[in-house]
């Protein structure tokens, strides 16, 4: 079996986009492009209010400067926040556990400025299926 399925579900386009996050262990944001703050907000459904929770926090992200794959990544540590500041010079990634949602909320949102990209990794998937069987992550 595949990892699409197996280990993982990806949403390829993610910025400013409902998340569900009962069917898996967390989410892992990959981010580029022009330089910008990504900040995160959750939810307890889906078209529901999206608020700055105080319980999703970032305390370490990996960062690359370059975004093709020639250049290792590097850990950088902030003050926990819900934001992450991209200055524009490569790739950033970083894990938001479902378990630093507020009581009662399920969804996730990565909202970021405009010419940006946002690849959103749903990983350790509660139950496997193949590809054309997993559900539906912003619905």
């Amino acid at each position: 079996m595949e990892m699409l399925g197996r280990t993982i579900n990806v949403v390829p386009q993610a910025s400013a986009v409902g998340l569900r996050c009962d069917t898996g262990t967390g989410w892992t944001f990959v981010v580029w492009g022009t330089a910008t703050t990504y900040t995160l907000t959750s939810s307890a459904t889906f078209g529901g209010s999206y608020t700055s929770p105080g319980s999703i926090i970032v305390r370490t992200y990996n960062t690359s400067t370059a975004t093709n794959g020639t250049a290792a990544w590097a850990r950088v540590n902030q003050t926990a926040a819900n934001t992450v500041v991209n200055a524009g010079t490569g790739a950033i990634a970083f894990y938001v556990d479902n378990a630093s949602l507020r009581d009662g909320d399920k969804y996730i949102k990565l909202t970021a400025g405009s010419g940006t990209n946002v690849v959103a990794i749903q990983g350790d998937l509660s139950v496997q299926r193949t590809p054309p069987n997993l559900p539906i992550l912003s619905a």
